[in-house]
């Protein structure tokens, strides 16, 4: 099936059929945003799309994630540890390395108001993190390999990793920094590899294994993980 790559969504993948009438976008079972479109409709259509219904994509790339079970003394990210205190009012806030979350007498970690405003401090701790993090590591990375990309993207509303345009924009989820570091550098050397090869081919993975000798392992202990916050 025919694709397209979108800075901030990655790879689309668009199927035509004769009872489409119009373009729609939907959230695939693994994650990624899959088109449908009637059989002669141009590709520039499905672009447009995606360029006016962002806020609404991001939104059904968050709902598509699997809800998240917090508990007291949890490591978010590499230096945030979730605090658990009775209060009288409900209020998550982020204090320091510490994300406090004061919880009202009956009430728990897994009351969907609490999910709720733990996984928004939860997000800026992480986003804080890896704009902190991961363009250094990133950029240590290219030079060391002699890899070159244009700008870096951070997202978390997506099931992916990251992704690279083919415009040399690399896009980054914030849940990286819920990995160990072996993984987060396998994700990045991927990605900088598509910068050479926008595809999957021996070329691309001989790339890879340059900047990751262990990348088959790590490849396969990422797909234990998921980019869920």
């Amino acid at each position: 099936m025919p694709t397209i790559t979108d800075e901030e969504f990655g790879v689309i993948t668009v199927r035509r059929s004769a009872r489409a009438t119009q373009v729609r976008l939907r959230v695939a079972p693994d994650g990624t945003l899959r088109a449908s479109m009637p059989v002669y409709a141009p590709l520039f259509l499905l672009k447009r799309l995606v360029k006016s219904s962002r806020p609404q994509l991001r939104k059904m790339l968050e709902q598509s994630q699997p809800i998240i079970e917090y508990k007291d003394g949890q490591q978010i990210g590499k230096s945030h540890t979730l605090i658990v205190r009775s209060g009288l009012k409900l209020s998550v806030v982020r204090s320091k390395q510490h994300i406090i979350a004061t919880l009202p007498e009956g009430t728990s970690l897994s009351n969907p108001e609490v999910v709720r405003k733990v996984r928004d401090v939860s997000i800026a701790a992480l986003r804080l993190e890896a704009k902190s993090y991961l363009p250094k590591r990133l950029q240590y990375i290219a030079d060391q390999y002699g890899f070159r990309y244009t700008k870096v993207r951070f997202s978390h509303a997506s099931s992916r990793w990251g992704s690279c345009s083919s415009t040399g924009t690399i896009s980054l989820n914030i849940a990286l920094m819920k990995l160990p570091f072996e993984l987060i550098d396998y994700v990045l050397v991927h990605e900088l590899a598509h910068t050479v090869e926008m595809n999957h081919s021996q070329d691309f993975w001989s790339l890879v294994e340059k900047g990751d000798p262990d990348y088959r392992q790590h490849r396969r202990t990422l797909k234990g993980e998921a980019p869920s916050i």
